[in-house]
């Protein structure tokens, strides 16, 4: 069995500030440098033979936060485990996108399956790309656990392939907090989700709970 743990970054400015970072390089917040110091206590106790990053910074520094519980293991980086190209979107504060691009943003809310960034990727390339970096990783690593550290929609289109929605299926799938813990196992090329967005380890740290967006369909989702 090959047993995937999928992270989600911790809080960075993007989050907080609600901007569109999809391939915009943001930094953690100093609460995201915490959550990523109580991911790595979470991970002493959690057996991981290897590690795989975005190469985005609020990808990668969690990754290390998890490398330095693990004893200084490597962190290898891959593009392309990214988060989804915005386009003309990249850095747009949520609000104005409702606005600058209003037609692409209802597309988002009610049939984000169909979106095409403008000059940016649409839904399938991304899941496409994600699908199959992560068949990639598990193939040079079969049987082994294998952490990757990566984003919160590429965590959400991944899950519409391995709950079986489809990415028609998009908004069925919760969204996962950041430094939160989502695991997939894999038997006989068959993936089974075992636990999606374990957040427990964060106490009061956690991000998602202290937003808003999340629980108002016109509030827009966060990419992030």
């Amino acid at each position: 069995m090959t047993r995937i743990y999928f992270v989600r970054h911790g809080e960075a400015e993007g989050n907080v500030m609600r901007r569109f970072h999809g391939y915009y390089n943001s930094p953690l917040t100093e609460n995201g440098r915490e959550q990523v110091r109580l991911l790595g206590e979470r991970f002493r106790d959690i057996e991981v033979d290897i590690i795989y990053s975005s190469d985005l910074r609020r990808a990668h520094h969690t990754a290390l936060g998890i490398s330095r519980a693990k004893n200084d293991m490597p962190v290898i980086k891959r593009k392309a485990l990214r988060e989804i190209n915005g386009g003309k979107w990249e850095d747009v504060p949520w609000d104005d996108l409702t606005t600058l691009f209003s037609e692409h943003y209802e597309t988002w809310l009610n049939s984000p399956h169909k979106l095409q960034m403008p000059e940016g990727e649409n839904m399938w390339e991304f899941q496409a790309r994600l699908l199959a970096e992560v068949d990639g990783i598990c193939t040079e690593n079969n049987g082994k656990n294998i952490c990757v550290v990566t984003h919160g929609t590429a965590i959400k289109v991944l899950l519409c392939e391995y709950l079986g929605v489809g990415l028609e299926g998009f908004n069925q799938v919760c969204w996962c907090d950041n430094a939160s813990i989502t695991v997939v196992e894999i038997r006989d090329g068959k993936y089974n989700v075992t636990v999606e967005g374990d957040n427990s380890h964060l106490g009061d740290t956690g991000t998602i709970e202290k937003q808003n967006w999340w629980k108002n369909t016109e509030g827009g989702q966060d990419i992030c």
